[in-house]
């Protein structure tokens, strides 16, 4: 059974990149343009991973992470920050809020692919 992987990316040409190299990998992938419709779409469909920004519209990565690592029906879902955000403070931020990993814009797809790996398995 494919992997489903929930992208919350608000820059669409970022989204789009992802979304096309998560599914040439065999993997399902959602989008999501802002963080309440990902804390909606992480809710209703249980994703296996979510590759999200933490500048959001509607409700900021930190807050969703947040979210997402303190619900019952949520909290095992791995969270990969993907972020042009930079300082140290940002990184201790997103770890705080549950991050699993994170990654600056922009990024290599090979370090992007490692960390899908890392969390998914070897055969994704």
């Amino acid at each position: 059974m494919s992997k489903k992987i929930l992208v919350v990316e608000d820059d669409v040409l970022v989204a789009e990149l992802l979304i096309n190299n998560i599914e040439s990998l065999g993997c399902r992938t959602l989008i999501a343009y802002d963080g309440e419709t990902g804390w909606e779409l992480a809710k209703k469909e249980k994703p296996d991973l979510i590759i999200q920004d933490i500048g959001l519209p509607r409700m900021d990565g930190i807050t969703l992470c947040k979210l997402i690592k303190s619900k019952d029906g949520t909290k095992q879902i791995p969270v990969i920050m993907l972020t042009g955000k930079r300082m140290v403070a940002d990184m201790e931020d997103a770890f705080k809020a549950g991050a699993d990993a994170y990654v600056n814009k922009p990024f290599d797809w090979d370090r992007m692919l490692s960390h899908i790996r890392k969390i998914l398995g070897p055969d994704v």
